[in-house]
């Protein structure tokens, strides 16, 4: 008798404490323009893939031709410094610049990307240095320009 009332009372012991770990969620946005990304498969959907990933994200979409990616994240989990830091991680830290910036970008409207005085020699140096495509390549970026 003595053993089911142990047992009893540990388990209303653990919901309880099970249910008191409901933390509310402190939503905070964050647009960042992104410098380094040649294309729209490889790269803009690859950081939106693993941004999506990341522990506190709660919504992340990256826009190749604004070289935006508008973030909303759970504060309590995660930071503005880290969401920056995890982007310019991605691909071995080498390929991807992140700045936090005031423009928010939707996805239903195309406007063109405004640079600011900071990435413009950024934005001039990725079209300048931007690979071609071999003539043969099969990439869906490719296919949908043509061969370039």
């Amino acid at each position: 008798m003595s053993k089911k009332i142990f047992y009893a009372f540990a388990i209303a012991l653990f919901v309880i404490t099970a249910c008191k770990e409901n933390k509310t969620v402190k939503k905070e946005s964050i647009a960042l323009a992104i410098s380094g990304m040649t294309c729209e498969i490889g790269c803009a959907k690859t950081i939106q893939s693993k941004l999506s990933k990341k522990e506190g994200v709660l919504d992340a979409k990256v826009i190749f031709t604004d070289s935006i990616a508008n973030i909303e994240f759970d504060a309590n989990t995660t930071s503005k410094k880290d969401l920056i830091a995890f982007v310019e991680g991605i691909a071995g830290g080498d390929m991807y610049k992140a700045l936090e910036s005031s423009k928010v970008t939707s996805t239903s409207t195309k406007t063109a990307h405004a640079c600011t005085e900071d990435c413009k020699k950024d934005c001039e140096n990725k079209m300048a240095s931007k690979k071609e495509c071999k003539e043969d390549c099969k990439m869906a970026c490719c296919a949908t320009e043509g061969t370039k």
